[in-house]
């Protein structure tokens, strides 16, 4: 894996944006139709490039520790979208919750997700309510070089691109299975 690890197809910020608009117009059909919280689940991939073979198995092992999470908690999933384009691999899911703190419950299952699994600060897992609201994680996330709140690395651009992918690789070469 090494060297190529970051390699892949480059995704221009037009192409990010047609994919966020897809994918909330996507979000809005499913809650329309399903009324009940969704799971929207990509990979957090910094840089222009968002998905290659190494990106695409970190994502199927968080999709099936996600399915695997759900099933355990018997949660129906009433549907599921699957894409994979240039911009990103990407799951929904529409997931029957059966009481009115079932999104809350969905976001600490996500969430403990995240900050469990060995490729876990490459996922974001995110919940909607069913009623469209996205649910905020109880925890902020750890910046991937420094631990610090990512949030503030990001909006004051302590890491450069090249630094995050570097960080991103090296998350990725140690998680592959052996």
């Amino acid at each position: 894996m090494g060297a190529d690890a970051m390699q892949g197809t480059e995704v221009s910020l037009a192409g990010m944006l047609e994919c966020r608009e897809r994918r909330a117009a996507l979000q809005a059909r499913l809650l329309a139709e399903y009324r009940c919280p969704l799971v929207s689940f990509s990979m957090n991939i910094p840089g222009p490039v968002k998905t290659n073979r190494e990106i695409r198995a970190a994502f199927e092992r968080g999709k099936t520790t996600l399915l695997e999470s759900l099933s355990q908690q018997n949660l129906l999933i009433r549907a599921q979208e699957e894409s994979h384009r240039a911009t990103g691999d990407e799951l929904i899911l529409a997931v029957a919750a059966p009481t009115a703190g079932g999104a809350l419950h969905l976001k600490a299952l996500t969430t403990q997700i995240e900050e469990e699994h060995p490729l876990g600060r490459l996922f974001d897992m995110d919940v909607i309510d069913d009623r469209g609201i996205k649910l905020s994680r109880p925890v902020f996330r750890k910046c991937l070089i420094c631990g610090r709140q990512a949030q503030e690395c990001a909006r004051s651009r302590t890491h450069s691109v090249a630094e995050l992918q570097e960080a991103v690789k090296r998350l990725l070469i140690l998680s592959a299975p052996r």
